[in-house]
């Protein structure tokens, strides 16, 4: 009996998953981790639609979310508006000092 080979892509069924998904990967901060994740819900969806979406050739979509791709930001923020994905900032609580952690105010 053989093994099959696991795809992230298929259980990518549905927008809550994807949200969770890709959630966890940015809160990784590696940028790895965050363009796998991305490719994976690429993948999940028709690569082709979404090259056209975000302005890309379906060629340059693959080779932005291979692994030793390096997408620029303006690439990887045409990717995520094409799939739907919007980046809420957050300043981390342990990156707040001085008068700010004092004074307990984010930005």
């Amino acid at each position: 009996m053989g093994v099959s080979a696991w795809d992230t892509a298929e259980i990518l069924d549905n927008e809550e998953t994807i949200e969770e998904y890709l959630r966890i990967a940015f809160e990784s901060g590696d940028s790895e981790t965050i363009v796998n994740a991305l490719s994976n819900v690429a993948k999940a969806r028709s690569m082709t639609q979404l090259a056209k979406d975000a302005g890309l050739s379906r060629s340059g979509l693959y080779k932005a979310l291979a692994s030793a791709g390096s997408a620029s930001f303006s690439t990887i923020m045409k990717i995520s508006k094409a799939l739907g994905v919007t980046y809420v900032p957050k300043v981390a609580a342990e990156t707040i000092t001085g008068d700010a952690a004092a004074a307990d105010i984010s930005l």
